[in-house]
């Protein structure tokens, strides 16, 4: 995601678990949950493997209704579960059998089975709900985007309560097949593979596949009248969709910048391995909107954007979407690598360095400046809930790109690569915390990196100009 200050000028002058296969299967991480920056996400006691979401979406008056198909593995013996939905149910099953329901909460939907679920054996929950997701606020957000012929589901860290029931925390990633129906003649596009269409004479109903595991805030679907292109370039195939809201001219901009996916994809792969997925691409949408996000295989932005979004969003399908945070305190590993790509994109095509950028940036903060004073590790200091502003806060990107080319600096270019490369190749489909990028750095370099890092994400101090710190 992007939410820098500077984002808004930039878009406004632009017009705005169980694996799939073949896949690697990354570690561990020990995620937390509940997650102490947001403890009414997620829940424990099972994993969700797949969801089949099926949502009906009337433009007139803003309204959803779906039934969601979720397949789950208890990791203990369930008498109850809870899941993540902020819209009214009219009837919960579990494996075809009614189930009790009740919302204690309005973000909190507790299931009781007919009988107790046994710990390893896998059920189908199904989930009818309803409701104007417009109307609706969570922890502060209205995180609805739409309006009489338009709709993207766009957000982070919340999105998925808003349209469908799910164990709303990046630590349970799934697959996903996505269904979704309008009226006749509107356009539907998510995550992944369009799998097909079909029409009953009113509606039009769009399936779209996400084979790779996903996080289900990535998980999206836009709706309303798209100019698409899709094809093959540079080896991957690619979907790229831009609103009709639009004039002629900025629609036609912005399918000519979405153009650059494919390269810009085929780049990053020389840089940091194979592309984790079965296609690339994005969708530019008029709904007024002042960030970016990288749904996963397909970014979301608003307006037609310059190449530097497109290798920071497009980097995220590594560092962020492949290899996900464990816990949101985590979100560095996402913001900073993604705003290093951007400069490292720059140093590849004849540009200033990372090292040069690193350099100047770090002149341009004294000692004492506020810049050096948040802990990027944790930028919310577990506290709950986290404020947007706070988990996103510009500091969080800058330093965190700063700590990437100091790192190259400190531990040279081979191992450097190397790091990177092993980083997304054992953490693929998978969940990562802070401290193993920590250790794996030092496994990789053989150097003891402690008070490097301690220097650059958590002393509050401005690190010394010296070889040892990357300056």
């Amino acid at each position: 995601m992007l939410r820098r200050p500077r984002i808004a000028s930039l878009l406004a002058v632009a017009l705005v678990g169980v694996l799939a296969s073949g896949s690697v299967a990354a570690p561990a991480a020990a995620p937390q949950v509940p997650d102490p920056y947001y403890p009414l996400d997620g829940n424990v006691g099972y994993d969700v493997l797949h969801y089949d979401i099926r949502d009906h979406y009337r433009f007139r008056n803003r309204h959803l209704s779906g039934v969601t198909r979720i397949r789950m593995v208890p990791s203990e013996e369930l008498t109850t579960f809870n899941l993540d939905l902020l819209l009214d149910v009219s009837a919960v099953k579990v494996d075809g059998v009614a189930a009790e329901f009740a919302k204690p909460r309005r973000h909190e939907l507790t299931v009781t089975p007919a009988t107790p679920l046994a710990s390893g054996v896998p059920v189908h929950v199904l989930v009818r709900y309803q409701g104007f997701p417009g109307r609706v606020r969570y922890l502060g957000e209205r995180n609805w985007l739409a309006d009489r012929r338009e709709v993207v589901t766009m957000n982070e860290p919340h999105m998925a309560p808003w349209w469908f029931p799910s164990n709303d925390h990046p630590s349970d990633k799934a697959r996903f097949d996505i269904r979704i129906t309008t009226v006749k003649g509107r356009q539907a596009i998510s995550n992944g593979v369009l799998v097909g269409r079909s029409g009953n004479g009113r509606t039009t109903t769009t399936h779209w596949r996400m084979a790779d595991p996903m996080t289900t805030y990535l998980a999206f679907f836009a709706a309303g009248d798209f100019a698409v292109e899709r094809g093959r370039a540079h080896g991957f195939t690619y979907y790229n969709a831009v609103s009709k809201g639009f004039s002629d001219f900025g629609t036609r901009r912005g399918l000519a910048a979405l153009r650059q996916s494919a390269r810009i994809t085929a780049w990053l792969e020389d840089e940091l391995g194979d592309y984790p997925f079965a296609n690339t691409g994005g969708l530019v949408t008029s709904l007024p909107v002042n960030f970016a996000l990288e749904n996963q295989t397909r970014p979301i932005y608003a307006g037609a954007p310059a190449i530097w979004l497109l290798v920071h969003e497009l980097a995220h399908q590594w560092f962020g979407d492949s290899v996900s945070v464990a816990r949101w305190r985590d979100i560095w590993l996402n913001e900073g690598f993604a705003t290093y790509m951007e400069k490292r994109y720059v140093e590849a095509h004849g540009g200033r360095s990372t090292s040069r950028w690193l350099h100047r940036f770090y002149r341009s903060e004294p000692s004492g400046s506020a810049f050096w004073d948040l802990d990027i590790s944790d930028p919310c200091d577990s506290t709950a809930p986290c404020a947007i502003h706070d988990l996103f806060d510009l500091r969080v990107y800058d330093r965190g790109g700063m700590t990437v080319a100091a790192l190259r600096n400190r531990i040279g270019d081979a191992d450097f690569r190397r790091l990177l490369r092993r980083w997304v190749s054992v953490h693929q489909n998978g969940n990562a915390q802070v401290e193993q990028f920590e250790q794996m750095a030092e496994t990789v370099s053989g150097e003891q990196l402690d008070e490097f890092f301690d220097a650059w994400l958590r002393s509050g101090e401005r690190p010394p100009s010296t070889a040892a710190y990357g300056l």
